[in-house]
């Protein structure tokens, strides 16, 4: 049988706590208190340099001894070592992936400005570039549907110092909204606008289907609300107005930044800013 009687013996513990201890590296930085291991000097440490450390008692009183010496703080003897460096910093980004503008005040509105088809758009573009835009004095409206363009630019009438950027869901060859398009460019001044557009159905498609925990959109048949059938496919209730706006609102709640975008549709929101800010 195994004899414990002297397991744990208190006094091979003090032995042991009595060994020498490997100094340990301790980068040095203003304020530490330091005992210098050969004089027992207790100091401040108030200088330093490659060869030599100054450490200043409680009474004023410095003294110098050699950076490479052996020194005590509260957790036991330490060799002193260079200070770390300090990492930079990565610069803060914004929802849109631009650098960050702390404190920014919102510009002077420009007098360029870019239309949306709708209400969802206009929050989508807000809460992903609102950061830009108020950077950059642009204003974004919508146009409760492409068949309001027309007439919404012949009431701001756009020219090469007043562009316009217009954003249309679904712009596909043989659709009505590029058949809205090219009819609006044509009768406009040259340099005066830019229509782009995203191949989805509607601005929801533009956020990826698996910030919904899915692979996929879902797929409504035509001649039906293709947002009402999106929420019934997923399960949630599509009755009302607000049932819809409830849902748009969790959608958009699930929106981080742009990574969460569609890249067809993070492109040509970048590609209209630019067109209504450029000098």
């Amino acid at each position: 049988m195994h004899d414990d009687r002297y397991d744990g013996d208190p006094v091979a513990k003090m032995r042991a706590a009595r060994m020498p201890q490997e100094p340990r590296k301790l980068p040095i930085k203003p304020g530490l208190w330091l005992e210098e291991a050969s004089t027992g000097f207790y100091g401040q440490l108030v200088g330093a340099d490659r060869r030599d450390v100054v450490l200043r008692d409680i009474d004023g009183m410095k003294r110098t001894f050699p950076f490479d010496g052996v020194f005590f703080d509260e957790d036991g003897p330490v060799k002193l070592a260079p200070p770390v460096k300090a990492q930079p910093q990565a610069r803060a980004r914004s929802r849109s992936g631009s650098f960050h503008v702390a404190d920014a005040p919102a510009r002077m509105a420009r007098e360029g400005r870019i239309f949306v088809e709708g209400r969802h758009d206009a929050e989508l573009v807000e809460q992903v570039w609102g950061h830009d835009l108020r950077v950059d004095g642009v204003v974004v409206e919508y146009l409760e549907g492409a068949d309001h363009l027309e007439e919404a630019l012949a009431m701001f009438t756009p020219n090469e110092r007043r562009r316009v950027g217009v954003l249309l869901d679904h712009l596909v060859p043989g659709s009505k909204e590029q058949r809205i398009a090219d009819a609006v460019v044509a009768k406009q001044p040259a340099g005066s606008i830019l229509i782009v557009g995203h191949p989805y159905i509607d601005i929801w498609e533009g956020v990826k289907p698996a910030r919904i925990g899915r692979d996929a959109w879902p797929v409504i048949p035509k001649g039906q609300s293709w947002k009402h059938g999106v929420c019934r496919e997923l399960g949630w209730p599509a009755e009302e107005q607000a049932d819809i706006a409830r849902a748009w609102q969790h959608i958009l709640s699930r929106v981080r930044d742009y990574r969460d975008l569609e890249p067809a549709l993070v492109g040509r929101v970048e590609e209209l800013i630019d067109f209504v800010t450029a000098p």
